[in-house]
């Protein structure tokens, strides 16, 4: 099965100019401190939304000029990302979209900040890039490794 959502992911140009608001707006703190992940070339930041297993927002902050997140933010300025949804079957998931003429950016899994995970290009699905994560039990209980 495909779902629930795990994150939604926003692009900015500071984690550390942008959190102050979300926590005089909502309330939300970070999970542990911004971290950089090297492959991706971005800073990410996850705040609950809400008690385990709420929806995270993941803050993403480009490290460079040259990653896609910089691009994107660049073309679209800061604002919505992804949507990314758990697996419980992200192979299996991956094969039936495939199967179903969804344009996939991975067709196989591939390292993410929270495990293994695959995009589906936006023009799949009205616009909008989707991030399909590896269910694990420590998702379940909205804790992550």
């Amino acid at each position: 099965m495909i779902g629930p959502i795990h994150h939604i992911a926003i692009v900015v140009r500071s984690i550390p100019d942008s959190l102050p608001r979300y926590r005089e707006l909502f309330g939300w703190v970070p999970e542990d401190e911004p971290r950089v992940f090297e492959s991706q070339r971005v800073r990410l930041c996850f705040l609950p939304s809400g008690p385990p297993p709420a929806v995270r927002i993941e803050l993403v902050e480009p490290i460079d000029a040259g990653s896609g997140v910089a691009r994107f933010l660049a073309d679209r300025g800061e604002g919505l990302h992804h949507v990314c949804l758990l697996s419980d079957d992200l192979p299996g998931d991956l094969a039936a979209l495939a199967a179903a003429e969804a344009q996939l950016i991975d067709r196989e899994p591939r390292p993410g900040a929270h495990g293994r995970v695959a995009f589906l290009h936006p023009q799949t699905m009205n616009g909008v890039l989707w991030e399909l994560l590896e269910s694990t039990p420590d998702h379940a209980t909205g804790d992550d490794a």
